[in-house]
Parts: structure tokens; sequence; C-alpha cells
């Protein structure tokens, strides 16, 4: 059975206070939740005291983005190591947003994803379309193209400490939300895109998750669907009720 898991992105927001504040929130929850694997990512400044708050529950922790380099002098930038050390088990990678407005490349992220996969850190790897490539037909093109991009470089052993999410850039922070029957058959593409690389048990074992303005009004039909194995939450993981009703869909 491939691992059920809903993870909250809280991107730029919140003060470290409020950040810890609202990590506790989401630990004294979690004892609701029994069926899928709770992550939070919350911004750089906030992984310390943050990991320091889920200690001994059974929240995980992940980073937003990491560096394509191991150190040295990259101004501003944070190591993969950096990471590890303060106990990150996850790390969010080549986010629509790293894409658009920072230049982030496929090229870029086959660096970062093997980086992370050298300190035992799980990449969740974001692919998607935008409006204008939906538009146009092009979403299966735009989202198998990034999976073999970046993907196809892996062995099926790596691939065992991959997950997949799937963004329609066009639903995040839009309101808009694919519908289940949208969302299902991207993620069925991408699994045979796997499959057609790695083989059907790999692909069978991948976990992929939905990101796109995903609510707990429409979390339970999006994650009925067969190849939906839970979430990348934006908005509704800076709220902790939000966030584990989210996760009490399943």
């Amino acid at each position: 059975m491939r691992k059920k898991i809903v993870a909250g992105n809280w991107k730029m927001n919140t003060t470290v206070p409020q950040g810890v504040e609202l990590a506790k929130e989401v630990v004294a929850l979690s004892k609701d939740v029994k069926d899928c694997l709770l992550v939070v990512a919350p911004p750089f400044t906030h992984l310390a005291p943050v990991a320091e708050a889920l200690k001994g529950s059974k929240v995980a922790l992940a980073a937003q983005n990491c560096a394509d380099h191991t150190s040295g002098a990259y101004t501003g930038e944070v190591a993969v190591d950096m990471i590890d050390s303060i106990g990150c088990t996850y790390c969010i990678l080549g986010h629509s947003e790293r894409r658009q407005y920072y230049g982030e490349t496929d090229e870029k992220l086959v660096v970062k994803v093997k980086l992370a996969l050298e300190k035992n850190i799980k990449p969740i790897l974001c692919v998607g379309e935008n409006l204008e490539e939906r538009e146009a037909g092009k979403h299966f093109d735009v989202v198998t193209s990034q999976i073999k991009n970046v993907l196809y470089t892996l062995t099926a052993e790596e691939m065992k400490n991959i997950v997949v999410a799937y963004e329609p850039v066009w639903a995040i922070g839009t309101g808009k939300t694919a519908t289940a029957e949208q969302a299902q058959e991207i993620h069925a593409a991408i699994r045979k895109c796997l499959a057609d690389k790695f083989g059907a048990q790999v692909a069978e074992d991948t976990t992929i998750l939905y990101g796109g303005s995903c609510k707990p009004s429409n979390a339970k039909e999006l994650f009925a669907q067969k190849d939906i194995d839970g979430g990348l939450i934006g908005g509704a993981a800076l709220k902790a009720a939000d966030f584990i009703a989210i996760a009490q869909s399943y």
C-alpha cells in the first residue's frame, strides 16, 4: 500500500511565534488522524523551533526548497545538510511559484532531487500546467515532460523515496479547483508515465498528491479518486482545524 500524505505548505506566511503556535495546534489535533501521514512545511526561519514543537508527535517536517549546491558562497541559500540537521524528512521541490518567480528549471531540479536523496530526505516534486497550457490542451504533455526531465534520471530504487505532487497552476490561490475527474486523469497519466520507465510496481507504490485549492469541502471527493494519494495544501494549511479536517477526509 502506498503512503497517504497530507502536507501543509505554509509558503511565506506566519511569524516564528505564530508558526510555532500553528505547529502545536496541528500536533494537538493530529491524534484524530488515523489513515495518513501529516507533514508541515514552514518557512526556513521557522524550521528549528517548529521541529522542537513537533518532537514526539507523528507530524513530519518538510522544507519548502533547498539549494542546488552543498555549501559555499551562495548568499541567501539553504543547503540540504542544513535542513537535514534540523530534522526535515521531506523537501518540496519545483513548486510552481519557484518555477514561475525564480526561474527554477527541470535541470536544476535534477540536482536538488539527487542532493536531497543523498541525505535521505524525500523530495515532494511538484509538476503542473498553467492556464494557457490547460486551455491549449497541452496539460498531459507539460506534466509528463516535467516527470521525464527530472524523475527519469533516477533509478527505480531512488524512486522509492519520491513523492509527486500534481498542482494545476491555474487552481493555486485562485479559488478554482480542478474537478475530481480532471485531477484523477492527470494523476493516472503521471502513474502511467512512471510505469513506462520504472515498471508497474514502482508506479503503483509512488505517492501522488493533489495540490490546487484543496480544502475541507472538496478533499473527500478528491481523495476518493483511485490515483490521488493525498494533498499538498496551501491556504487551508494555515488553519490547524482545516488542515486536520482535510486529513480526516480519509
